[in-house]
């Protein structure tokens, strides 16, 4: 028995990824933000972002902010971790395979493209996003990175102004934070 054992483990060794192990529960994965407001902006705009992913499933974003005007804001993340001095400092969208900017439905589009959100009429977001591009483990892991909320619409790409296919054309960058690990 304990050689057809050591066979077996051998030939899982050298066999196709998956095929030998046994059936194991995925693993899940948070994300947090804490978003502060943009010092240049001039608002007092706050709110968090939690992000869970298991396995392979579509990572589920739940938004909470306060502090914006009625209306559509951009929402994305960004290339970098780092806020300081700004949220300029958190660079472009965040961008692995160099794709012109999308809609989250879009075939093409970054993987921090992640539309809009509606702000109340209390300046509050309350929602849930579900992206199975954003990965929360892996090459494109976007732990470590930055969520930003623009003060503008973010036009999918869609609008012919010369920023539309790198930025959507959402404008300044009203707050921002960095993505951190959760407890689960």
């Amino acid at each position: 028995m304990m050689f057809k054992s050591l066979v077996l483990a051998a030939l899982c060794s050298v066999a196709v990824a998956g095929k030998c192990k046994p059936d194991t529960p995925a693993t899940t994965v948070t994300g947090v933000a804490s978003l502060t407001p943009d010092v240049t902006f001039g608002a007092n705009v706050t709110g968090t972002v939690k992000m869970v992913q298991t396995g392979s499933a579509p990572a589920v974003i739940k938004v909470k902010l306060a502090g914006l005007t009625p209306g559509l804001h951009g929402f994305h993340i960004h290339e970098f971790g780092n806020i300081f001095p700004d949220c300029t400092a958190a660079g472009g969208h965040y961008n692995p395979f160099n794709k012109t900017h999308g809609a989250p439905d879009a075939a093409t589009r970054h993987v921090g493209d992640l539309g809009n959100v509606e702000a109340r009429a209390d300046g509050t977001v309350d929602v849930e996003i579900t992206d199975t591009m954003v990965h929360l483990s892996g090459s494109t892991s976007v732990i470590g990175r930055s969520f930003v909320i623009h003060a503008g619409v973010d036009d999918l790409g869609l609008g012919g102004h010369p920023l539309s296919n790198s930025t959507g054309n959402a404008g300044k960058r009203a707050a921002c934070g960095v993505i951190g690990i959760g407890k689960n």
